[in-house]
């Protein structure tokens, strides 16, 4: 395991981001014996450090010299890729522009004929860009990122080229399945939602680490996390529902 990975993994029990409780519920209706917040890294520190994994990240996997913007989803997205591109001029010296989409386009100010739809006017053409974000749960967001970086390309006349999508952690899970009413059907796997991103967007995924990775040094080395409200190392009941969830909505 890198050692950028063991410090997320750290960082996630050190600040409660990673935590384990009963009756929590994911946004798409299934329940889940754990949940990632990274608005837990709110310091200055933890920002810095959630940066530093995805530079890290991206120059170990080649893709640091390949990318002109990092771009984040509005609103947790944006801190990540501001984050990215600091850590990237601070610790690699590679000084990359980044940017983050508004919820609404401005129609007012410099750009107003145009309704820009991303705030800091990063792009330009031939531009390759990186798209970041916290976890993955059921893609949409992501869709809806990339449809406003082709909407926006299209409206400045330029081209550019998404060579990307990474993640802080990655939940290795299905998509949820849902009867004919939308209620979720529980302990019945779904579509690989990774895989069929890739297949319609032909834009390659990546994480700074997955869940499973995560949890198996957490346990392995007896770290404190959050459990039920007290800092505790995971024991063997804790480890077992996880990893019988994972067998339940885990990707293979």
């Amino acid at each position: 395991m890198e050692e950028y990975k063991k410090r997320l993994s750290l960082i996630l029990a050190e600040t409660g981001a990673l935590f384990f409780d009963r009756n929590l519920v994911l946004k798409d209706g299934r329940p889940t014996p754990y949940f990632v917040n990274l608005g837990r890294f709110s310091t200055g520190r933890l920002l810095l450090e959630l940066g530093s994994f995805f530079a890290e990240m991206l120059v170990n996997r080649s893709l640091a010299d390949k990318t002109d913007i990092i771009i984040g989803p509005s609103y947790k997205g944006s801190a990540i890729a501001l984050a990215a591109a600091t850590a990237l001029f601070h610790y690699h010296g590679r000084d990359l522009l980044f940017d983050y989409d508004r919820k609404e386009a401005k129609k007012h100010g410099e750009r107003s004929s145009s309704a820009a739809l991303f705030v800091n006017n990063a792009f330009f053409d031939g531009s390759r860009i990186f798209v970041v974000d916290d976890v993955v749960t059921s893609m949409q967001t992501k869709y809806e990122l990339i449809e406003k970086i082709e909407e926006e390309s299209v409206s400045q006349g330029f081209h550019c080229q998404i060579m990307g999508l990474g993640i802080a952690v990655d939940r290795e899970q299905t998509a949820a399945v849902y009867d004919t009413e939308g209620n979720v059907i529980l302990n019945k796997k779904g579509s690989n939602p990774i895989a069929e991103f890739t297949s319609k967007t032909g834009i390659p995924f990546f994480s700074v680490a997955g869940i499973r990775e995560i949890v198996e040094y957490l346990y392995g080395n007896k770290i404190p996390l959050l459990i039920s409200g007290e800092k505790r190392a995971m024991d063997e009941a804790i480890k077992e529902e996880f990893d019988t969830y994972m067998e339940t909505y885990g990707r293979g």
